[in-house]
């Protein structure tokens, strides 16, 4: 499904962020990119889902190289894919409710079908209770749901997501982790950018090392 051929990406002469990237990820696979701070995982999920350009390579998913897609028509390959940000990027001024409806709102869906949607994805992170609750009322592990329902709300065939269990304790972490399993379960295919060893290690069928911006090794469940 996602083919990355000799990925790299500099942002400033004379380093690299990432460098001679080639990996495969099947359809229906639970990925790690894994490596230590710096090593250039939020950099590769951010061109997966085309919100950063390589400095060389290819990126082909479903055999079409996104790279080439046209800026004013990325919005449809944004359709079939889900993100949760490391920061979340919840608009704080608007409730759980609106902060979730926006992908569906963006597309146009009716009223009753967003609501139907919204409520869906909530109750899939147990979070409908707060459907109309602020983010700034909700505690962290809450606001982390949150962006969870956003980015599952539109059914994506791909979710990514950047440091999701980073500042949770253990028992939540292993508790959103399950969340994105259910959904892996259910057709998605995910990768996950995490330096979590122990969660890693339990949840991963295919593993990729990034090492200072270049794959290390790769470890694949049998």
């Amino acid at each position: 499904m996602i083919q990355l051929y000799h990925i790299w990406k500099q942002y400033q002469k004379p380093h690299w962020a990432l460098s001679d990237v080639s990996l495969e990820i099947n359809s229906g696979d639970f990925c790690f990119i894994t490596g230590p701070s710096g090593s250039g995982k939020t950099t590769l999920l951010k061109i997966i889902f085309r919100e950063l350009l390589p400095t060389e390579g290819q990126v082909l998913i479903d055999g079409v190289n996104i790279l080439k897609i046209p800026d004013q028509k990325i919005y449809r390959l944004r359709r079939t894919m889900g993100i949760v940000f490391q920061d979340f990027r919840l608009l704080f001024h608007q409730s759980v409710f609106e902060n979730v409806a926006l992908p569906l709102r963006i597309i146009g869906l009716p009223y009753k079908e967003i609501r139907r949607r919204v409520f869906h994805a909530l109750r899939q992170v147990n979070l409908h209770h707060k459907m109309w609750e602020y983010p700034q009322r909700l505690s962290y592990g809450e606001q982390q749901r949150v962006a969870i329902a956003r980015a599952i709300v539109n059914n994506p065939r791909l979710l990514l997501a950047d440091e999701p269990t980073g500042n949770l304790d253990p028992e939540l972490a292993f508790e959103i982790m399950t969340i994105f399993k259910e959904i892996n379960q259910q057709g998605a295919t995910v990768i996950i950018g995490s330096h979590d060893r122990e969660l890693i290690r339990y949840f991963g069928d295919k593993i990729f090392f990034l090492q200072k911006g270049k794959i290390i090794g790769k470890e694949e469940k049998k």
